[in-house]
């Protein structure tokens, strides 16, 4: 019996003819590792710009409205009528309103450039900043704002005017959908919105808004009025004052890009 004899290899040709249909195949799998790791860091990016606009407009709002006239509106309101459907009618305003002035803020880089659009944002966050810390000077200075804000009279004054009679539910909702609309509308939380969205992601600056509303909103129906006799104006215009300039050095760090 003869011997077989080593193993007869692969000719050449067969070889080549392998490695072109392998080669196509090894070349797409890597292509499409590049591409799931491209996507893996621009979906991080995303996040992290998302997660940013959500803090700041979520901050932002926190300090502005404590205090403000919407929050005495839902407060004294509460006082009087039912909390939910207060609370119904003022969040559901205000959340509106943010989706408005986050979509304004939104539109307005695709008619400017984006560049001119971010520094007209870091302009309106100094000009606010600057104009609720020399309010806040002017206070320290007259003595005055170390208690409660003159909007709570004012609001309170205004709602004596209403009927104190009970009304429905969805009366009672659309009274203060009205009335926390037209207060918010031209705000500067309004038009720090719009800045905000203008130089941010404008989905974390809504939803940031929306929740940072919701949860002033709450605080406001479920005991605004006692907490509104306790905090100082002086207090809030100054927090606000100081967030905004915090914004403005940013945007003015980070540039537009």
């Amino acid at each position: 019996q003869k011997d077989p004899g080593p193993p007869v290899s692969a000719s050449p040709r067969r070889q080549v003819a392998m490695l072109r249909v392998l080669a196509p195949l090894l070349a797409a799998l890597a292509a499409a590792g590049n591409a799931t790791e491209l996507d893996s860091t621009s979906d991080i990016a995303e996040v992290g710009t998302l997660r940013e606009a959500f803090s700041n407009s979520f901050l932002m709002i926190l300090v502005t409205e404590l205090g403000d006239k919407t929050f005495f509106i839902a407060a004294l309101l509460a006082m009087r009528h039912d909390r939910l459907s207060v609370f119904f009618g003022a969040a559901g305003a205000l959340a509106a309103m943010t989706a408005l002035s986050a979509t304004i803020g939104l539109v307005l880089p695709k008619v400017m450039p984006r560049k001119y659009t971010h520094w007209a944002a870091v302009g309106l966050f100094v000009y606010f900043g600057a104009k609720l810390l020399l309010e806040a000077l002017q206070m320290l200075r007259s003595g005055s704002g170390s208690g409660p804000s003159e909007e709570l009279e004012e609001v309170e004054q205004s709602l004596k005017e209403e009927s104190s009679k009970q009304k429905k539910f969805w009366s009672v909702a659309a009274q203060a959908l009205t009335l926390t609309f037209l207060a918010e509308w031209g705000d500067r939380s309004q038009i720090s919105t719009i800045a905000l969205a203008a130089a941010k992601d404008p989905l974390g600056v809504t939803l940031g808004g929306i929740i940072g509303h919701s949860c002033c909103t709450t605080l406001a129906v479920m005991g605004g009025r006692v907490l509104a006799e306790h905090i100082s104006e002086r207090m809030v215009v100054t927090a606000g004052g100081v967030l905004f300039l915090c914004f403005a050095l940013h945007g003015a760090i980070m540039g537009s890009d």
